[in-house]
């Protein structure tokens, strides 16, 4: 019997486990991908906003503004990266404008930063701003970082903690027992005193399993980027248009790594696990970017992607418990700004639901710091030099183009919330993601694995489950 059962292994799902597992519960994740951090978590803008864009009186705007304040520590304290690039609202003409008034009203209130700028002020920063520009605000704390990485740090922070992950798990039916729920899945049965459900778009399906009282619809809204080569010097702040019907709009924006994304679009789609990107999308996103900006070097995109956002008839968070599933938590509708909000939400959830339900006091030992890997690009040269000293692999190049080292993918593979496939040991260490996307790497990360997990070639996967790469020998 377990204590809590999360559906859902994405930013919020895994920073609510690493809450958890500071107390004397037991507690386990279940996630129908095969790894953590594979939905929306895995593509959107990247962008910690600061909380001056959701409406007033809403938990978006509440959650919004705290968990932006509390990620520069927990980034630290789990060990991955946070770099505060800073934003612009760029208005083209005065009906624009009159929203930057309402916008800077709201930043001013919640305590958040804020500066009017001319395009001629602006234009001295960033040289690529379009003429369509008449003036700005700036947002000077807005940061950015790798959403999965944080994703997966805080899994296996709770993982260090005692919470269990079963990947590869689909919830299939939640049965209402007593005091107790009985969660059914594809990977066995679960019996639980609470669920806490971080379903993402699947979330009303979830939520049905036990009331039929859920308030809301979802429609996924997918979104398509594309992805400039690094050291493009196109952008350095993130750009944001005056934000329309549609969301934040098509924006510019640096990455911590020095890619820049452009993008997205936003468009309604039926399917909750579509995430191709289509020429018509990307046609919009490059046509929308030249709204508020000029020279965007397309000759320079390396690749595309596209994602989906839980978007919701409430236009809000919903996080409630219902009258009829008393102990079943939904953690729902959480679009943007949900990435900025995870840590907000994460601790709302332990203190409205969790710390109310049980008495349980915290351990004696446990811990919310995890310890950077190691990133041989970090390193001095002295740093580089004793690293493959102690263990020749760290000299041994498997991806030129990020500069990543047999030892950094080993390394991946074997920490606790460790890489499975191709796209595992991609999201944790990089290896792919640069200008020849795996051309030369993948062939050897696939070795890599293969020997790694001791397991033949052919059964490496790209993703998990049936995504095999090679089928078998030809010769």
């Amino acid at each position: 019997m377990y204590d809590v059962i999360i559906i859902g292994a994405g930013i919020t799902g895994t920073l609510i486990a690493r809450q958890l597992s500071c107390y004397d519960l037991q507690v386990a994740v279940v996630e129908r991908c095969s790894d953590v951090a594979d939905g929306a978590t895995m593509a959107n803008s990247a962008i910690v906003h600061t909380g001056y864009d959701p409406e007033d009186g809403t938990l978006k705007a509440e959650l919004n503004v705290q968990g932006a304040r509390i990620y520069k520590e927990l980034c630290d304290d789990l060990g991955c990266l946070y770099k505060v690039v800073g934003s612009y609202v760029a208005a083209c003409g005065e009906e624009e404008e009159k929203h930057l008034v309402v916008l800077k009203d709201r930043a001013l209130r919640r305590g958040i930063a804020v500066e009017e700028m001319s395009y001629e002020e602006a234009h001295k920063r960033e040289k690529n701003l379009s003429e369509n520009v008449t003036s700005l605000l700036y947002f000077p704390e807005t940061a950015v970082i790798y959403p999965w990485e944080v994703a997966i740090a805080a899994m296996e922070n709770a993982m260090v903690n005692g919470v269990e992950l079963h990947l590869d798990t689909t919830v299939k039916n939640i049965v209402k027992k007593d005091d107790m729920y009985v969660v059914e899945t594809d990977n066995g049965t679960f019996e639980t005193k609470m669920v806490i459900s971080c379903a993402g778009t699947h979330a009303k399906e979830i939520a049905s399993m036990v009331s039929d009282d859920v308030p809301y619809d979802i429609t996924p809204r997918k979104g398509e980027y594309y992805v400039l080569d690094q050291n493009t010097d196109f952008v350095h702040s993130i750009i944001f248009p005056v934000p329309g019907v549609k969301g934040k709009g098509i924006l510019a924006v640096p990455t911590v790594y020095g890619n820049v994304l452009i993008g997205p679009n936003s468009a309604y789609c039926s399917d909750k696990d579509d995430v191709d990107h289509t020429t018509e999308g990307l046609s919009e996103v490059k046509a929308g970017i030249g709204k508020t900006m000029r020279n965007v070097p397309f000759h320079k995109v390396i690749r595309n992607f596209a994602g989906l956002r839980p978007s919701s008839t409430m236009h809000d968070f919903v996080i409630q418990e219902y009258p009829d599933a008393k102990h079943f938590i939904d953690v729902a509708c959480i679009e943007s700004p949900g990435l900025a909000s995870a840590p907000a939400i994460a601790q709302y959830v332990m203190e409205h639901f969790v710390l109310k339900t049980f008495s349980s006091q915290k351990k004696e030992s446990f811990t919310l710091k995890r310890k950077r890997p190691l990133v041989m690009d970090e390193l001095s040269v002295e740093e580089r030099n004793d690293a493959i000293q102690k263990n020749p692999l760290y000299g041994k190049i498997i991806c030129r183009c990020e500069v990543i080292s047999e030892g950094e993918i080993v390394d991946c593979i074997h920490q606790l919330c460790g890489a499975r496939s191709i796209k595992g040991v991609k999201k944790r260490v990089r290896p792919g993601m640069g200008r020849c996307q795996g051309g030369f790497c993948e062939p050897l990360v696939a070795k890599i694995l293969a020997r790694e997990l001791g397991i033949p070639l052919e059964e490496v996967t790209l993703d998990g489950r049936t995504s095999e790469i090679l089928k078998g020998e030809n010769r």
